[in-house]
């Protein structure tokens, strides 16, 4: 079975900037793209296969057909016809607002089909880009409402100033926010449960407020604080770094300038990589050879045993 590519969703907002169709490369004028929705089964924003026997196909139609070939026994055991990650390149020209996500279990609880854990990594962003990423301060939900209320709640937020490769892991539960000039990659739970807390009183094209969902945001936050949010990691040349370790996803960065070798055999997953930097021909134990690059993001099956990658690039694995 060969590795698969699809059509990214490009999704055009008021905060979007101009960074992902040069990064992609994209033969496209589109301005204010927000996000590109690389590998997605969320329903109604399903990816399509774009080369192969197969495309056309919706991502979740190509779940169906290949089971665990595709996904792996276990992960469709879990989720059947549903792909269970949402993979986005994000490009933010403004502040976006401030969310939380619920656990998968306070989710149930709200009659929510899943919570929401995710990641970032870091791309080259703007000199000077922040984000929010957890408390910094001890609050209590009494007072995470009454800070929301009068304007005050970015003051117990821990705020980071970002450079390229920083990582950010997001279990359910931490408020987060991507700041203006951020350019990053996404990880995320197939999941559209998103708590707005906090949009700083802008109003739409319509002069309206944004809805808040301040109640269930109270309900969701993990109001834990600890001393650092970042995720800290030594790079290295030629050999994977684990960089998120999780029920959800394991991810990991690649930074190569000679051949290696990638074993799956024992994996029980589909792999997806997602280039950031260069580019390499990788060929998988079947035979198949495929090119990757940065701004591409690629689906290998779960039946693929190795892949032999050659060239110069830098790319994170997931699965």
């Amino acid at each position: 079975m060969k590795p698969f590519k699809f059509k990214p969703l490009l999704k055009q907002t008021l905060w979007g900037g101009d960074k992902i169709i040069a990064f992609k490369q994209l033969d496209e004028q589109l301005p204010n793209v927000g996000e590109s929705w690389e590998i997605s089964g969320v329903a109604g924003n399903e990816t399509i296969v774009s080369e192969g026997a197969f495309a056309g196909k919706t991502l979740n139609a190509l779940v169906s057909e290949l089971k665990d070939k595709l996904v792996g026994k276990e992960c469709y055991q879990l989720f059947g016809d549903e792909f269970p990650l949402l993979i986005k390149f994000i490009d933010a020209h403004q502040d976006l607002s401030i969310q939380v996500h619920p656990t998968d279990e306070i989710a149930h609880k709200q009659d929510k089909k899943r919570g929401k854990t995710e990641m970032w990594y870091m791309m080259k962003s703007d000199a000077g880009a922040k984000l929010f990423s957890g408390l910094k301060k001890q609050i209590t939900p009494e007072e995470y409402e009454q800070m929301v209320e009068n304007d005050t709640i970015c003051d117990a937020l821990a705020q980071y100033t970002v450079n390229e490769g920083d990582v950010f892991f997001l279990p359910a539960g931490r408020i987060h926010s991507i700041g203006t000039g951020c350019f990053l990659v996404e990880i995320q739970e197939t999941s559209d449960v998103t708590y707005r807390i906090y949009d700083y009183k802008r109003r739409d094209k319509n002069g309206n407020y944004r809805e808040l969902h301040t109640k269930l945001a109270a309900e969701s936050i993990n109001y834990h604080v600890e001393k650092d949010y970042r995720t800290h990691y030594v790079p290295q040349k030629n050999q994977g770094v684990q960089l998120v370790q999780s029920p959800y996803f394991n991810t990991s960065l690649y930074d190569l300038d000679e051949r290696m070798l990638i074993d799956y055999s024992e994996l029980d997953s589909f792999v997806i990589l997602i280039g950031m930097e260069g580019h390499a021909e990788i060929t998988d134990n079947e035979g198949n050879t495929f090119g990757l690059k940065a701004g591409e993001t690629i689906l290998i099956p779960a039946t693929t045993k190795t892949i032999s990658v050659e060239g110069n690039i830098k790319f994170l694995e997931t699965f």
